[in-house]
């Protein structure tokens, strides 16, 4: 054997060598970020939002809640949405844009995020002359969707929900540890879908659809974590997305439909597939402000 060839072999030995102890080294660091992680105490500005209302003088108006997702962040008050925005407000809505992580007076991270706070900011701005108490919308995509689902299944003062490619179940936070839920209530932790795993290296290349395909494959934690659809109180519209990147979006919208119609749900609710991925619906306002004007604005006249 050549010099050129045994050095070869020991460069390949060694390069194996550093890949299999830089995997074991990250299999232990996830192994002690998750073990190590305080699933007990709540978050810091737990509880907190930052709100911002947007108002035409004159009568009270019904009031819109959007909430945005997993970018955290005020979502709603950004330049991006500044022309939805004010076409809900030419509409003849008020509109609340609820920041409820990523902003200075809540939570860093969205973990265990307090229904409860955000409810209680709602309802403070619905004090507000220029709006009407008595009809509240919410909308929200994503991880708002989640939220908007959530929030209208435990508050009967919430009077429509538009879900824009939303969960159907409590997903974990969106931390380092991914160990307690995104959401709780009366600041107890809401049952949660956990995160396998076999869902490690998929959430490390951030194949996200492939990590949520394996939590929403447990079919039993799925049940035990279900939003209970049900309870809300008004007309309800799933905007999925047919080609998800994200998570299911069109699938567990589907799931929930089912649900209102195994329970026997009374008032309305539809569901939109829009052809694309996680982003496409955004391109279905219109429909979405039909169904709104349809169904909710309406019945507050």
């Amino acid at each position: 054997m050549s010099s050129t060839t045994s050095k070869s072999i020991r460069i390949i030995k060694w390069l194996a060598i550093s890949v299999v102890a830089l995997a074991l080294l990250l299999v232990a660091w996830v192994q002690w970020t998750v073990w190590s992680f305080d699933t007990v105490t709540l978050p810091a500005r737990h509880g907190g939002v930052d709100v911002q209302l947007y108002a035409r003088e004159g009568a009270p108006r019904p009031l819109l809640v959007g909430l945005g997702g997993s970018e955290g962040g005020n979502a709603w008050t950004r330049g991006m949405w500044k022309a939805q925005r004010e076409r809900f407000l030419d509409q003849g809505y008020a509109m609340l844009a609820v920041g409820y992580f990523g902003t200075p007076n809540s939570p860093e991270h969205l973990d265990r995020i307090s229904l409860d706070g955000i409810h209680d900011a709602i309802l403070n701005a619905a004090k507000d002359p220029r709006v009407d108490a008595r009809c509240i919308a919410l909308i929200g995509g994503s991880r708002g969707g989640e939220l908007a689902l959530l929030l209208a299944s435990h508050y009967p003062d919430i009077s429509a929900v538009v879900a824009m490619v939303p969960g159907s179940a409590v997903f974990p936070a969106i931390n380092d540890a991914l160990t307690t839920p995104g959401f709780s209530l009366h600041d107890k932790p809401l049952p949660f879908v956990p995160v396998p795993w076999s869902a490690t290296p998929n959430l490390l290349v951030h194949d996200l659809r492939g990590a949520f395909d394996k939590m929403v494959s447990n079919t039993a934690a799925m049940e035990a974590a279900a939003i209970p659809v049900e309870r809300i109180n008004g007309p309800v519209y799933f905007v999925s997305a047919s080609r998800d990147e994200f998570w299911p979006s069109r699938e567990m919208s589907d799931a929930m439909m089912a649900r209102l119609k195994h329970h026997g749900f009374r008032h309305t609710a539809e569901h939109l597939v829009v052809e694309g991925g996680h982003s496409e619906p955004l391109d279905e306002f219109p429909k979405m402000e039909a169904f709104l004007h349809d169904n909710f604005a309406t019945a507050c006249r």
